[in-house]
């Protein structure tokens, strides 16, 4: 299963492995923080935008086992990735790898047919320097492929009315996150800001959005990660499942 440069990695979740190559990208904390801030339904069909290893349909497998999940990448290289990581957990019934642009992904898996989209999209917009598109890591974090408006737009196209869209993003992104739900017949219904300690600025906000939904928003208690002595907090090792 395994190719030159990789390895796996138990997810502590039932058994279930993903396989990674350090020299591209591993997955972080902001993965995990996500399959446990979605809420999915078992009979429900479910699309990742942006499923880069595919980390995060197999930790809602793990999780919520729901109907149908679609991982949607387009880097071949990565996608082959997370399609092996599929296969080494017994999943391909239920998790499928589709390798393709996100922008017009719903021409090919469906429109108006989903209950809830994921994403950990890329945080930063290009700063104007050249990147290369074979450069992976640059892919992960700027809206090199794709801009987060376009995202959003794919998710309405792909929802069903009143399916939800969850996300992670910056917090420093949160207007044009606002304004783009808005632009694309969103509204946000949930919002909760991670913060690495208490008394510090939050680093990365978890949102939730409604196709066509009303118009009540919950600001959740904020998420603490560590402990002045850099532990980790009783809910973050409650999200790990290290409890």
């Amino acid at each position: 299963m395994l190719k030159e440069g990789e390895r796996i990695d138990d997810l502590d979740l039932k058994g279930l492995r993903l396989i990674q190559n350090p020299e591209w990208f591993c997955f972080g904390t902001d993965a995990v923080l996500l399959s446990d801030f979605a809420k999915v339904r078992k009979n429900e069909r479910v699309v990742d935008l942006g499923a880069g290893t595919g980390v995060i349909p197999i930790l809602l497998y793990g999780k919520y086992t729901p109907r149908e999940i679609i991982g949607v990448e387009i880097q071949y290289e990565v996608a082959e990735m997370a399609g092996r990581s599929v296969e080494l957990n017994n999943l391909a019934d239920t998790i499928k790898i589709y390798k393709g642009d996100i922008k017009d992904c719903y021409k090919h898996i469906g429109t108006n047919e989903f209950d809830v989209v994921v994403s950990n999209p890329p945080y930063q917009k290009p700063n104007g320097g050249l990147i290369s598109p074979q450069d992976k890591k640059a892919i992960s974090r700027h809206e090199i492929l794709i801009s987060l408006d376009e995202l959003i737009f794919t998710a309405g196209k792909l929802l069903k009315d009143g399916g939800k869209l969850f996300m992670i993003h910056r917090p420093e992104r949160l207007k044009d996150i606002i304004l783009s739900l808005d632009k694309n017949r969103f509204n946000p219904k949930r919002i909760r800001f991670i913060h690495p300690f208490v008394h510090k600025k939050p680093t990365m906000l978890l949102i939730e959005a409604a196709k066509f939904g009303g118009d009540f928003l919950t600001i959740e208690e904020p998420l603490y990660v560590y402990n002045q002595d850099g532990s980790y907090t009783e809910e973050i090792l409650k999200i790990y499942g290290r409890c």
